[in-house]
């Protein structure tokens, strides 16, 4: 217990130390990729000894994922509320999204990447890392590829999706677009913010959501924010311990994964990311035409990335996080729904012709 804490606090000494580096550098989101690079490299090169005790702190990322969600909760107006056009818009757009890239993916892993139907089904899947894993391990996937492949459309499309959005605007986005208001007004009381927090992520485990230790704080926080009974401005330190925990729990997940494996995944992951990005971007230039929704905005709410990791691309670049993270919370929740519902049929032998 006390040689796995230790060997988590210098990985995450270590990957603070990657995204101080990332940060002198035009990277977008240098904390979180320049931790996750850190990390990653770490436990690819030192060796299994040190690794091995190296597990994603999970109780230390739950604190610093509900601080998303707070920092998201405090940029809620009353008009976000109450403004149902663009989030029906997107709605509408994630549920024509979610189905067409997980029958893309599917017929994409069968074809280029010769796995069986449980496996390219579940590693198809656009969203729901780990009820993919849960859902494909009991249908009878192959679990290391599966979590491989799940986990490198997370990498990839955070990775991505930054420095796409860097080389469209002409500069690194992420860097201080929507860090700058959190810098230039004094940050609340600590004692409000870990109350807030602490209530928001109780009631995200009632209310039992995709992402409730992000969602319910950020749900709790928007409504005393939206109504003025208790505005929350948060310090400009927390989205960059955000960053860094959430950089290096990514990069140990590298851990254990034999070289060959990561190869051929990260062919066929990069792949299957240019294909849902593609599709996203089309239907996100829809949803311009259709809400006053920003470009970004839009993207971002269909990018199959994580909920945590895609808010907090949203949160940096100031592409209203409360609208990208309701997108995705319902693109989980779709995806859960469709793979519950879909491979039983999927999977079910055709009846013999009469």
């Amino acid at each position: 217990m006390l040689r796995t804490f230790i060997t988590s606090a210098l990985f995450l000494a270590l990957g603070a130390l990657g995204g101080w580096i990332f940060a002198f550098y035009p990277v977008p989101l240098p904390y979180m990729l320049g931790s996750m690079a850190a990390s990653a490299l770490a436990v690819a090169f030192l060796p299994s000894s040190i690794t091995q005790d190296s597990k994603p702190p999970v109780h230390l990322r739950t604190p610093f994922i509900a601080s998303i969600g707070l920092l998201i909760g405090a940029q809620v107006h009353l008009e976000t509320l109450t403004s149902w056009q663009p989030i029906a818009i997107i709605a509408l757009m994630v549920t024509l999204f979610t189905p067409l890239a997980h029958w893309l993916n599917y017929r994409f892993m069968q074809r280029f990447g010769g796995y069986d139907v449980p496996t390219a089904f579940f590693c198809a899947a656009p969203g729901g890392l780990i009820e993919a894993m849960t859902l494909g391990e009991r249908a009878g996937a192959n679990v290391a590829i599966l979590t491989v492949q799940q986990f490198l459309r997370i990498v990839l499309v955070v990775t991505l999706i930054p420095l796409l959005m860097s080389i469209w605007v002409g500069h690194p986005v992420g860097s201080s677009a929507g860090l700058s208001q959190f810098s230039q007004a004094a940050s609340s009381p600590l004692w409000q913010i870990v109350a807030v927090g602490a209530v928001g992520y109780a009631l995200g485990l009632m209310l039992r959501i995709p992402a409730g230790q992000l969602t319910g704080p950020m749900i709790f926080a928007g409504l005393l924010t939206s109504t003025g009974w208790l505005p929350l401005t948060l310090p400009n330190w927390l989205i960059i311990l955000a960053q860094i925990v959430i950089g290096t729990t990514l990069g140990l997940r590298f851990n254990g994964l034999s070289g060959a494996i990561v190869r051929r995944g990260l062919i066929l992951a990069l792949g299957s990311a240019a294909v849902m990005l593609a599709l996203g971007a089309v239907l996100a230039l829809l949803i311009t035409s259709l809400a006053d929704v920003s470009l970004s905005a839009a993207w971002l709410s269909l990018a199959p990335g994580g909920v945590n990791e895609m808010s907090l691309v949203a949160l940096s670049i100031a592409a209203d996080p409360a609208l990208v993270t309701l997108a995705h919370v319902y693109r989980i929740a779709l995806t859960v729904m469709i793979m519950s519902a879909w491979y039983p049929r999927l999977s079910r032998p055709l009846s013999p012709r009469a």
